[in-house]
């Protein structure tokens, strides 16, 4: 499956309608409508990849619907090689996105179906610069921390504790909390143990699991 002239015409529909609902940074749109959402999906799922929703990608988990991806990305706040660690690859769209953006990304993935399949998908596409990693999302990578931001892409009951010491002071967490529907937090890390939260709407996402899948 390729990246047909069709595909770039529903993909640039999709951003004007997302772009309705909220004014995302040129960046940000920029890097959406080159990285092609449709081949992070099963093909059978080609027509419903541009639409304003998320879809099954197997393991029971879901590639965010574009709108939620535009707005976590721009939550964080950063810029081009800025170190920023996200919590699950998924199928690596999300990934793609902030790796377009030109971040330096290290990214977990429990799922080893899904971190697989990430790889490929990446590596099809060209992006060789993110670093995967097969492991618990919980314990993140303190190897390489500190981050300027630390990107959560499922729901965590309570706010993680240990990704808060490997944020760097001025970086951001951006976090859904809750289990029936989650509030989109930001944390902002102002001083070495001080933090500023704020919330920005109501979401839905898969919970997020300790442990790995084989």
């Amino acid at each position: 499956m390729t990246d047909t002239l069709q595909h770039k015409g529903r993909r640039k529909i999709l951003l004007e309608q997302i772009s309705k609902r909220f004014s995302f940074e040129q960046p940000l749109l920029d890097a959406m409508g080159k990285v092609p959402r449709h081949l992070f999906l099963d093909a059978g799922l080609d027509h419903l990849a541009y639409l304003d929703r998320p879809l099954p990608i197997g393991a029971k988990q879901t590639i965010s619907q574009p709108f939620t991806v535009a707005m976590q990305t721009h939550l964080l706040g950063l810029k081009r090689f800025d170190k920023v660690m996200e919590i699950g690859t998924g199928c690596g769209y999300q990934t793609a996105i902030l790796a377009q953006m030109g971040m330096r990304v290290f990214s977990i993935e429990r799922q080893k179906s899904l971190f697989i399949a990430a790889q490929k998908n990446l590596a099809a596409l060209g992006y060789h610069a993110p670093l995967l990693f097969y492991g618990d999302g919980f314990a993140g990578l303190p190897k390489f921390a500190p981050f300027k931001g630390i990107l959560v892409t499922c729901a965590a009951p309570d706010v993680p504790g240990i990704l808060l010491t490997q944020l760097a002071t001025g970086g951001k967490m951006v976090v859904p909390l809750g289990v029936e529907y989650q509030k989109m937090v930001v944390i902002e890390k102002i001083g070495e143990n001080e933090f500023v939260t704020t919330e920005h709407g109501e979401y839905k996402f898969v919970p997020m699991l300790e442990g790995v899948e084989k």
